[in-house]
């Protein structure tokens, strides 16, 4: 299946540089969960563990938030990020989708999209197609011009995600292509799934490149591949090297020395490969995903990995180890990173705080509504919506068709309790009372499985002793940037905190650096500095620290800035000198 033009080809048994046979050794870091500021530190250290590719995802909804939009700032800077590849001596893989996983917000498809809720997701339905060709139209003219043939990083470009796990519309993928090859991409396009001989034969073409993504049995699973494909490179482009958490479990790690030799296995036997994750980052703001098996399951902020660079950007033993492995196929640099020195322990106190039932109306408008509405009916597609209702001075048994994902339930200011998904709670007693308010949770997007697109929000009929609750007031809240402008009306703090409520403190700083925010004792809720969404905390765990990446914040005054939804009983605000990811399995 050779393609005989381009400076990148896919020979009959290699890849092709210029001709030459050319190994493959690429290292995932996606630019959306990593400071721009950070870019430039993790793909250098990339080269010095031997890699000579980066491999990212396009996440369509980071780009897209709403329909009409496409950003390419700040963190959205695509050209930027392979600029800096480029810079470094190193090739590019972009997998722009549409779908991706990655245990992303609704595995990087925008909530928009299902605001028809007959589109045909991932196959080649008219309406669905047409959305994805104003993506791919927005999208592609950012990659062309970087493609290797016109002097830029870019040597593959991947067509959908697993999609044989999911699908078998063979005219979807060929529409991927078509608009892929018209819009001007002309490097080798792959496809990846897992080596099973029903999601192989699913998820590609005639054509394309057939990868596949795992983590062990590496012979075995690169015997399935050439059995589906006879010529061309052996390829893991997603060679899993660690793992993902949930809320409420362990943090998952996997041994160094069972990595490192399936990593040899696969490079022995003259496969190229992907490390997934080199570098995880941080599912910074409301970004992260879930699972649904039958119990939803939502990712904590952190998207460590487990990888050999952490989410810090220090290396592992893992970067040690698997540095020796390549070293046995390939030069790599004498050079190695430095450790992490030890970050600034810190311990600030808060100084303010304000309900955040005084400040509601400053985080958007709100709207009357006979039925509650999802938040997706409302244009609000990530983090909370607040939900009020009469009661007239009733009480009773409060009865919800769905929450998604969790509610904080209370009645004239005072928390009666809450609702979460991941228990199938349904129902809660109320006291008497005049004003019934919900404060809904999106704690993430499921992102894998037959779940897309699952609407948020309150879903179907809320009762009170079985009679449906009419008239709602319902206030989609603006979190995506928080600061001390919101407190014009806050009051000292001077003693424990009840939420929900807006908590402020200074951090005083003599010049930037990484900091990691300790979150033991606090309930749950979110963290902002200087404005910037740093992600969620929960008690619950595993996660105990936030990553606050040294370019967010500045010499002199630091503002963060807390929503707790339950209580805080110590208001201290405390910086650790290294991160804290929780207990593991062990």
């Amino acid at each position: 299946m050779p393609e005989d033009t381009g400076r990148f080809r896919i020979g009959p048994t290699d890849f092709l540089l210029d001709g030459e046979p050319h190994r493959v050794l690429a290292g995932a870091l996606h630019y959306f969960r990593v400071h721009p500021g950070q870019w430039a530190d993790r793909i250098e250290k990339a080269r010095l563990m031997g890699l000579n590719t980066i491999e990212t995802y396009v996440a369509w909804n980071e780009h897209a938030p709403q329909p009409g939009v496409f950003r390419t700032e700040g963190r959205h800077d695509l050209v930027r990020f392979l600029e800096l590849v480029h810079e470094a001596g190193m090739h590019a893989i972009v997998r722009p989708g549409p779908y991706i996983c990655a245990e992303w917000d609704n595995g990087g498809l925008p909530g928009w999209l299902f605001e028809d809720p007959d589109i045909g997701l991932r196959r080649s339905e008219p309406r669905y197609l047409a959305a994805v060709r104003g993506y791919l139209d927005a999208l592609l003219p950012l990659i062309v011009p970087l493609q290797i043939d016109r002097g830029g990083p870019v040597v593959l470009v991947q067509v959908e995600n697993e999609y044989g796990a999911y699908g078998s519309d063979r005219a979807y993928l060929e529409a991927l292509v078509e608009q892929l090859r018209a819009c001007g991409i002309t490097v080798p396009l792959t496809t990846v799934d897992q080596p099973t001989d029903e999601m192989l034969a699913a998820g590609t073409l005639p054509g394309l490149l057939t990868t596949g993504s795992f983590g062990s049995r590496a012979q075995e699973r690169l015997e399935v591949l050439r059995r589906h494909q006879p010529t061309g490179p052996l390829m893991c482009s997603e060679f899993w090297d660690g793992w993902f958490d949930h809320w409420g479990e362990h943090h998952h790690t996997t041994s160094v020395e069972a990595a490192a030799a399936e990593l040899d296995a696969l490079l022995a036997a003259g496969a190229s490969v992907n490390i997934y994750m080199f570098h995880g980052g941080t599912n910074f703001g409301f970004t992260n995903g879930a699972n649904h098996k039958g119990i939803y399951r939502s990712h904590v902020t952190s998207y460590d990995y487990d990888a050999p660079l952490d989410e810090t950007g220090a290396p592992t033993a893992k970067y040690a180890a698997f540095k020796e492995v390549l070293a046995r196929y390939t030069d790599v640099p004498a050079e190695d990173p430095a450790p992490r020195p030890p970050a600034p322990a810190l311990e600030v106190p808060f100084r303010r705080q304000v309900l955040l039932a005084l400040v509601q109306d400053r985080l958007g408008p709100a709207q009357v509504s006979e039925r509650p509405p999802t938040m997706d009916q409302l244009g609000r597609y990530r983090g909370f919506c607040l939900y009020a209702a009469d009661l007239a001075g009733r009480g009773g048994v409060l009865a919800l068709d769905g929450v998604r994902d969790r509610a904080v339930v209370s009645v004239d200011g005072v928390t009666v309790g809450t609702l979460e998904r991941d228990r199938h709670d349904r129902a809660l007693v109320l006291p008497p009372g005049q004003r019934l308010e919900l404060l809904v949770e999106d704690r993430g997007r499921v992102n894998y499985g037959p779940r897309l697109g699952e609407a948020k929000g309150l879903v179907g009929e809320v009762t009170l002793d079985g009679r449906p609750l009419r008239g709602w007031t319902v206030r989609p809240l603006d979190l995506d940037s928080v600061g001390p402008q919101l407190l014009t009306d806050a009051v000292p703090v001077q003693g424990p905190v009840a939420g929900p409520a807006f908590l402020y403190a200074e951090v005083e700083l003599d010049q930037p650096t990484d900091l990691f925010l300790a979150t033991h004792r606090w309930g749950k809720g979110v963290v902002w500095v200087n404005g910037f969404n740093l992600g969620r905390y929960w008690s619950r765990g595993p996660q105990h620290t936030l990553f606050v990446p040294a370019q967010q914040l500045r010499s002199g005054t630091n503002d963060l800035v807390v929503l707790e939804l339950h209580a805080v009983a110590d208001p201290t605000c405390r910086f650790l000198d290294g991160p804290d990811l929780g207990h593991l399995e062990d």
